[in-house]
């Protein structure tokens, strides 16, 4: 018979941990705690329940709802914030971790910042360190650890390097505190997903993120048709499926620590922006949405000052969607390659497979128009 798996799960309501989940609890063996912010006993069960409308796990599925617990804590603060008998609890039944908090929101103050990667980083490395039957740590990371970097390697980073923003110089140094650890013998995988969108197969993902902001303006309907110079410039992104079925086969596998997975398309299937804005305002226009003519080429500067010509006469949640964007643009501007080949070859083993972005994209547009804007 096999020994009971209990995981310890943080980020269970982002992209990457709402995908998690149901693979993991594939494994009858396996039993999930669920660290989720909540004000009240009475909201993280509201939270968990919306959840379980997510997975489509009914009342009726007591199978799997018993083997799921919502604990109300902060992984960004000591002990996660859980009473001790509840921490020591924890603490004796956990046999797996996946941290895959954070915020990523790109301009957040650099204290701020790094209180959510380091921070929650050196907080679930202590709760390792209390747990007595402890075999395995997942640690979610992001590609973005590279910075400038032309080409970013499968392997930690030590060179010095410039950074876009405040969440890839956050995760950066957390990693830099996760290799100290892992070299003194912390049983660790780090995982670098790129940018995550929905289920290649469905389309489906809990929360619309980046990467449907950028379609949003790539249709033209943000910039009245007005779009910048794309050139050449491509851009990596991976289906949620793939990025949790490899943190979940890695999880199995004591193999895999030490190791850095680079979860992204690689150079060879990264998406030209220039296909992209294609697909967008195509699929767009088959969910019947109007789609104004576009203006193509436009200079980065000109654009620029159309955007925040388009903040100040949007509103609050709108506005910060525009704001952000320019910090993104200088992130696409960096001409910039994520080496997967070791990855690859890992996933090959777990028969995984990275599919070509044209394989579901159209997929995973349809998905978000649909729940966006309905039929």
């Amino acid at each position: 018979m096999q020994s009971v798996k209990t995981y310890f799960i943080t980020g269970a309501t982002g992209a990457i941990g709402t995908a998690l989940v149901p693979i993991l609890l594939e494994d009858k063996n396996a039993r999930i705690k669920l660290l989720m912010r909540a004000k009240s006993t009475t909201e993280l069960n509201a939270r968990l329940e919306t959840l379980y409308q997510f997975w489509k796990i009914g009342l009726e599925d007591s199978n799997f709802r018993e083997r799921i617990q919502a604990i109300r804590g902060d992984v960004a603060s000591p002990h996660f914030e859980l009473d001790e008998l509840t921490y020591r609890g924890l603490c004796a039944d956990c046999t797996h971790i996946i941290h895959s908090a954070g915020n990523v929101r790109m301009n957040l103050p650099l204290e701020q910042a790094r209180r959510s990667a380091v921070g929650s980083a050196q907080n679930v490395v202590e709760f390792s360190r209390d747990c007595t039957r402890l075999e395995k740590i997942e640690f979610v990371s992001t590609v973005g650890v590279g910075g400038h970097l032309a080409l970013v390697p499968e392997t930690w980073l030590s060179k010095p390097r410039a950074f876009h923003n405040t969440y890839e110089q956050s995760k950066a140094e957390a990693e830099d505190y996760i290799r100290s650890e892992v070299e003194q013998g912390l049983p660790l995988t780090v995982h670098r997903p790129s940018m995550v969108v929905g289920d290649s197969r469905t389309g489906k993902i809990i929360h619309f993120q980046i990467f449907y902001y950028l379609c949003e303006f790539l249709s033209g309907r943000r910039t009245w048709g007005i779009l910048p110079q794309l050139g050449g410039v491509q851009l990596d992104i991976i289906p949620v499926n793939v990025v949790a079925g490899a943190i979940a086969w890695s999880s199995r596998r004591i193999d895999t620590a030490g190791q850095i997975l680079h979860l992204c398309s690689g150079p060879e299937k990264s998406v030209k922006l220039l296909k992209l804005r294609e697909l967008v305002r195509i699929a767009f226009v088959r969910s019947r949405l109007d789609v104004p003519a576009a203006i193509f080429d436009v200079p980065p500067r000109l654009f620029s000052a159309l955007l925040s010509m388009s903040a100040r006469l949007s509103g609050v949640k709108m506005k910060r969607q525009i704001l952000a964007l320019p910090i993104f643009l200088d992130y696409l501007a960096t001409r910039q390659t994520f080496q997967n080949v070791r990855t690859q070859k890992l996933l090959e083993v777990a028969t995984i497979n990275i599919p070509d972005p044209q394989v579901y994209v159209e997929q995973v547009l349809d998905c978000y128009l649909d729940r966006k804007y309905g039929s």
